[in-house]
């Protein structure tokens, strides 16, 4: 795949290789600009927290990671947690300790975050990663698109919660018109331009071409607000005031432990598993610790201001490479974009119907759910089915797989990968024992 991907040559550094490294910065901004937005809706500190959280993040990772090239920003999983922790400070943390805001508890749980990273990162814990099996992080992705999928059907039909404003119906349209253009319109582009279609991603020409039709037919549904505007530096550094926690005690601390190390855990799993995929793409070798320190140093960043967490993410991560950036400048310019374009578009995002986002996150869901497993499973059936011996995926391997998938969706993501990590060594271990003592008791004494 290294090969397929045309870019400058990496051992120099010119003014032309610097204009490529800005342009597919660019490129790649525009998607993390679109999933900060839809992410930090997810996870419940805003439009703006998310968009804001995507640039800063990108910025800082690109800058100190462990690899040059990267594409590190709000992620489904990173975002699904955040959104069960903000539900906690506001509907369980009130009856645990009073005195403390619902957003400074958040912002407390992603400080002690940065700081398990960073302590993961001087440990050297980065290794272990292999130990993670595949299965596992199949049914794990599995189970956080099952999550994503059930918040926004929760959101349009207001299960357990209001529903969005307008008629059900109505949103249960744009939604779906949303899905079908995100998944059709980079078919029908790549039959233009390849090119075209990595600089306009289905996501975002779905956003902008249904925005224009509601806005056009004034569709009476429920627009996303974007409560936050920051013009100046004074405004900016008098909303970081408000962010910072004034509140600090021992109960606090171990009610935002168990948060902390989740996320941690989360973020340890979905970035260096997409490292793992960038360094088979370009033929190199992530600095696996000192991405984990540079991960901990984005999330105190955005602890402070009071953001939304994330990790290397493969989407920008895979475009960055394809594109063929060499340099850090690719990361740090996607970043730095990312927030130009915030602060200069914030007003037309106040015109996006918010069942545009609901299918944009059900667009994500599919992208996250591993279905590559499960197609391998029933062709295994069919195989035998059909009285063939061949099996690619079997009854133990799709039993990890959606036991992982369940557990991650209704009990415990950690629990889930963990529990099914072991299983999954231990039964490899029992079984070559009997492999090994099958194979002994046939050979002649």
């Amino acid at each position: 795949m290294e090969n397929s991907v045309k870019k400058p040559n990496s051992n120099t550094i010119t003014l032309g290789s610097i204009f490529h490294n800005i342009i597919v910065g660019l490129a790649v901004s525009i998607i993390m600009l679109n999933l900060g937005a839809a992410l930090g809706l997810l996870s419940g500190r805003g439009a703006f927290a998310g968009m804001l959280s995507a640039g800063l993040i990108a910025l800082v990772t690109s800058a100190f990671g462990g690899s040059r090239i990267q594409g590190s920003g709000l992620t489904a999983p990173m975002s699904t947690v955040t959104a069960v922790i903000v539900a906690y400070s506001l509907e369980q943390l009130p009856q645990e300790v009073s005195g403390i805001s619902a957003e400074h508890f958040v912002n407390i749980v992603l400080l002690m975050t940065a700081v398990i990273l960073v302590i993961f990162g001087l440990l050297k814990v980065g290794r272990f990663i292999r130990y993670v099996p595949n299965l596992v992080v199949s049914g794990f992705m599995c189970g956080i698109a099952i999550i994503i999928w059930t918040l926004q059907f929760k959101a349009i039909f207001g299960i357990d919660r209001d529903p969005l404003g307008g008629s059900v119906l109505l949103n249960s349209a744009l939604a779906c018109l949303t899905l079908f253009i995100a998944f059709v319109s980079p078919l029908l582009l790549k039959r233009v331009s390849l090119r075209l279609n990595s600089f306009l991603p289905g996501t975002l020409l779905a956003l902008i071409v249904v925005s224009l039709l509601a806005y056009f037919i004034k569709a009476p549904v429920e627009y996303l607000t974007i409560d936050v505007h920051i013009t100046n530096l004074s405004e900016f550094t008098g909303y970081i005031a408000q962010q910072i926690p004034t509140q600090m005690t021992f109960k606090i601390f171990m009610l935002a432990l168990p948060f902390a190390i989740k996320l941690a855990a989360l973020c340890y799993i979905d970035t260096l598993l997409t490292s793992l995929i960038i360094d088979k793409m370009r033929g190199t070798k992530t600095r696996q610790n000192k991405e984990l320190i540079a991960q901990g140093l984005s999330t105190s960043i955005i602890g402070f201001i009071g953001g939304v967490p994330g990790a290397q993410s493969t989407v920008p991560s895979v475009l960055t490479v394809k594109e063929g950036a060499t340099m850090r400048l690719a990361g740090i310019s996607a970043g730095l974009f990312v927030i130009i374009n915030m602060m200069i578009f914030s007003n037309l995002m106040n015109y996006i119907p918010q069942a545009v986002f609901v299918g944009i996150l059900l667009k994500v869901g599919y992208d996250v759910f591993d279905f590559k497993p499960i197609y391998a499973y029933l062709r295994t059936i069919r195989r035998e089915l059909e009285q063939r011996k061949t099996k690619v995926v079997r009854h133990k391997e799709i039993s990890i797989l959606s036991g992982t998938a369940l557990v991650t969706a209704f009990v415990d993501l950690i629990v889930a990968v963990g529990a099914f990590s072991a299983s999954f060594l231990i039964y490899n271990h029992v079984s070559k024992k009997r492999k090994k003592k099958k194979i002994n008791d046939y050979v002649p004494k």
